[in-house]
C-alpha cells in the first residue's frame, strides 16, 4: 500500500502494529476508515448528528480530515431525495470541507465476496482512494460493509 503521508492512506497496514487504544479499539482491530469517520456502530444519532460532530473539529488545527458515510441506495430515492438534499445542505453549512461516501446494498457486496468474478467493476470508496471491491483485502471489504448504513428520518 503506497502512502500519502496521512492515516488515512494506511489505515489498514498502521492496524496491525497498534496496540488497544482508549475508544475501546482492540489489539491490532482495524482502524476506523477515515481519520474523522466514526467507527462503525458507533454513530446511533443518525447522519446529521455525525455531521454536528464533524463541524467541532477545525481542519486547519488537525492532521487532516476524512469522512466517510455509506447510504442503502432506497436512501437516496423517491421523497428521501429531498431529505438528502437537506443533508448535504448541512454538511455545507456546518462548514465542513471534505465528505465521501459509498452507495451501495449489503448484498451486492457479500456477493462480491463470494463471486469476485462477478464484480470486477465494482468501485468503492475506502479511505482517502477509491478500489476495486474485490482487490481490497478481506478485513477492508469487512470494514466497508460493517460501516453504519445511514437512514434520513
Amino acid at each position: 500500500m503506497q502512502s500519502d503521508g496521512s492515516g488515512s492512506a494506511a489505515y489498514v497496514a498502521f492496524s496491525g502494529l497498534t496496540g488497544a487504544t482508549p475508544d475501546g479499539r482492540k489489539d491490532r482491530d482495524i482502524f476506523t476508515d477515515g481519520t474523522i469517520s466514526p467507527a462503525p456502530g458507533t454513530d446511533k444519532k443518525g447522519p446529521t448528528a455525525v455531521l454536528k460532530s464533524v463541524a467541532k473539529i477545525d481542519p486547519m488545527l488537525t492532521f487532516n480530515h476524512l469522512f466517510n458515510q455509506r447510504w442503502e441506495p432506497e436512501f437516496l430515492e423517491g421523497d428521501n431525495r429531498s431529505k438528502f438534499v437537506a443533508y448535504l445542505r448541512t454538511f455545507v453549512n456546518l462548514g465542513i470541507h471534505h465528505i465521501q461516501g459509498n452507495v451501495i446494498d449489503d448484498a451486492i457486496l457479500r456477493d462480491a465476496q463470494e463471486h469476485p468474478e462477478n464484480h470486477e467493476s465494482l468501485v468503492v470508496r475506502v479511505a482517502g482512494y477509491s478500489a476495486y471491491f474485490t482487490d481490497c483485502h478481506r478485513e477492508v471489504q469487512d470494514q466497508i460493509i460493517a460501516r453504519t448504513k445511514q437512514k434520513l428520518s
